[in-house]
């Protein structure tokens, strides 16, 4: 509960303004016995919300509110990282904090938490509202150079990182879109419902963080990478060289070869350009066809029924939504949602040919059938934009996999680091390419740091989320195969934790409804694993 504190310490400052003097009042907020361990306490001090943490005898005092989307931070939300130590992690979107200097300690946010003084008196809480000054980080390097290729999540995260840690030489950022690195899984969670000129995804650096932290931004599409002289070449015949080459190209969709798919009207789903086609060109009186069956063929169809528009989901692959990466149960229970809510799947047959002229008028399936549509969306997974590279760089031939292959601290070779969907790294001696935001900026930061010479620090376990008619669920998880699930709480109800088992140990968690809870599991799964998760059946 928050309550209004009472002033007790510090000078009248009844009669100054802002511009004159910060308040250095101390609040009675909350007695030292309310500020309890592990748990977040939520006060309100002059409109301002201030998180209370309690570390052994000591309290701390952080902002209120993650400063990535504003998720008030209360509850069982204080966690003691290995790495870390002791941190306080954002529910939403598992931003994770430092409790003492506020300082991000793992994605998504790019803005560190306000810290604010304390004083424990006679058993009550003092809290000033006023932030104490953070000191800058030491510059280093500043006679080196960065050039960072991709304008995606993993580039946000390198460039941020390497400014906070101090990184003083100069960085070149190049990127093919004319915007900043923007927040792309807003794309497929409904953010062209409001017409063409409401799509404008959020920012994760603004123009104003380039342009302080004196970083250049170059539009253009790199169409060679010498590796060895780490210089790149755009299209355009512009070259650029540096100390250190970050590849975080991410991603193109697959488009499948079939028989009309250049045809206008025939749609993927990438960039903010194509979100805005989205919104002009589907009204809600159309019938769209969505070919795939994955998370990001369920959140269009999500958002387009809201739309209005009818939505056929063909997906021979899967009898059942996410089965073969959520299971049967959770599956069927998604898949129910979105019938319940007027989306049609097809599951037994295969889209041979999409017809029309010029423009889409339907889609026939390699058992006859043919289905009228006006539209046709493809999102059937998406290749590593890698084009740029010569076929040798970055390729191991036991993996089998499309992408730029890494070392542990993110390095393809000296001088040249890869990070975000393009990247291939080893987890326990598996060759893994995790397409996941979250994942693309703790791997963009892995890659700054080792550009800085900072010690390499464990990965977490990969963590996304979903929001689909309401209803958001959460995976956390490296995809690996499972042998079963067990389901704790109310599966219809969307309010369960579901464990994936391979043997007898959690491979990764599901759930929906207990997002405090996966925000402790994505600080220290194994801890949270151990002493959170049920595992028997009794």
């Amino acid at each position: 509960m928050e309550e209004a504190p009472r002033p007790v310490l510090g000078p009248d400052v009844s009669a100054a303004t802002p511009d004159q003097q910060p308040d250095r009042t101390l609040y009675d907020v909350a007695a030292v016995e309310d500020v309890k361990e592990g748990e977040v306490l939520s006060v309100l001090i002059k409109e301002q919300s201030i998180a209370l943490i309690r570390v052994g005898g000591e309290v701390h005092a952080v902002g209120g509110r993650c400063p990535h989307k504003g998720a008030p931070l209360r509850g069982r939300l204080h966690c003691h990282s290995k790495v870390h130590g002791d941190v306080v992690v954002c529910p939403w979107h598992k931003a994770v904090f430092g409790v003492r200097d506020g300082k991000v300690k793992e994605p998504v946010a790019f803005s560190s938490l306000p810290v604010y003084p304390v004083r424990l008196v006679e058993g009550r809480v003092l809290v000033g509202v006023s932030p104490i000054s953070a000191g800058e980080a030491q510059k280093c390097m500043e006679d080196s150079s960065v050039l960072v290729l991709g304008g995606g999540a993993a580039a946000a995260s390198a460039i941020y990182t390497l400014r906070e840690e101090g990184f003083g030489g100069s960085i070149v950022l190049i990127g093919e879109e004319s915007l900043p690195p923007y927040d792309r899984p807003s794309l497929s969670k409904g953010i062209f419902l409001g017409g063409p000129d409401k799509v404008q995804p959020p920012l994760l650096l603004n123009e104003a963080f380039f342009a302080h932290h004196e970083i250049t931004r170059v539009q253009g599409r790199v169409v060679s990478l010498d590796c060895k002289k780490r210089r790149v070449e755009l299209a355009d015949g512009r070259d650029y060289s540096a100390d250190h080459v970050l590849i975080a190209t991410g991603g193109q969709p697959v488009k499948p070869a079939l028989p009309g798919i250049e045809l206008d009207g025939v749609m993927t789903l990438h960039g903010v350009r194509d979100a805005r086609q989205i919104a002009e060109c589907i009204t809600g009186e159309q019938a769209v066809i969505l070919i795939g069956g994955g998370l990001t063929t369920l959140e269009l169809a999500s958002a387009l029924r809201q739309k209005g528009a009818g939505v056929t989901i063909i997906a021979p692959e899967q009898a059942i939504s996410m089965e073969a990466q959520w299971g049967r149960e959770v599956g069927r229970i998604l898949q129910r949602l979105h019938a319940d809510n007027g989306v049609a799947f097809v599951t037994d047959s295969k889209v041979v040919r999409i017809c029309g002229t010029d423009q889409v008028e339907g889609i026939e399936l390699d058992d006859g059938m043919k289905l009228p549509c006006t539209h046709v969306l493809v999102a059937i997974g998406s290749e590593p934009c890698r084009d740029f590279l010569p076929d040798h760089i970055g390729k191991d031939s036991k993996n089998g996999m499309t992408g730029i292959v890494v070392d542990k601290d993110m390095r393809v070779m000296p001088g040249v680091y890869a990070a975000g969907d393009v990247a291939i790294f080893q987890h326990e001696g598996t060759f893994c390419r995790v397409e996941h935001w979250r994942q693309a900026q703790i791997e963009g930061r892995a890659a700054a740091r080792t550009i800085l010479g900072l010690p390499r620090q464990p990965m977490p376990v990969p963590w996304y989320w979903t929001q689909q008619f309401g209803k958001k669920l959460e995976y956390i998880g490296w995809g690996g195969p499972f042998d079963r699930v067990l389901i704790e709480g109310d599966l219809n109800g969307f309010d369960f934790m579901a464990a994936y088992m391979r043997g007898p140990k959690v491979v990764a968690l599901v759930s929906a409804g207990r997002s405090s809870a996966m925000a402790r599991a994505a600080v220290d799964f194994d801890d949270f694993v151990a002493k959170e998760v049920r595992t028997t059946v009794v």
